[in-house]
């Protein structure tokens, strides 16, 4: 008899040779943006060439994880299973100049604007799955 794969309650992502060093780094309580080693053009999402000068030798860089919301969307029906609506949805640009699709938290989905200053928060979803999660660094009128 085979064993059964852990219940997840929501999806996981795909996870490559390519991306390997993004999730061993949020593991590690790193934010790790790709970088190449040739011409120090930093990019997300990770991918196995630079689109700047075509080279394969990418390292990466650790990112502060300071950074605002450059856009956001807020879901709110029909959410898929292991997520809990209304759900936002943000593009957070980094000090880095780099910008991540993730998601703000610790404030209702109605206080996420542009522009608003947030730090990372890395999170364990699921045993073993963590992401990179942002929280406002101040409130409105701050």
């Amino acid at each position: 008899m085979t064993a059964q794969p852990p219940m997840r309650s929501r999806p996981w992502p795909a996870v490559n040779e390519d991306t390997q060093f993004f999730w061993d780094g949020l593991r590690e309580g790193e934010l790790r943006i790709q970088r190449c080693s040739q011409c120090a053009s930093q990019f997300h999402p990770p991918k196995p060439r630079c689109s700047t000068c075509g080279s394969f030798d990418l390292g990466y860089a650790v990112a502060s994880g300071r950074g605002v919301v450059y856009s956001h969307v807020t879901f709110h029906k029909p959410m898929p299973s292991g997520f809990d609506g209304p759900y936002n949805v943000s593009l957070v640009d980094l000090e880095e100049g780099v910008r991540l699709v993730t998601q703000v938290v610790g404030v209702s989905p109605e206080a996420v604007r542009i522009g608003l200053p947030v730090a990372l928060e890395i999170t364990e979803i699921d045993e073993g799955l963590w992401l990179p999660l942002f929280r406002p660094t101040q409130q409105d009128g701050e």
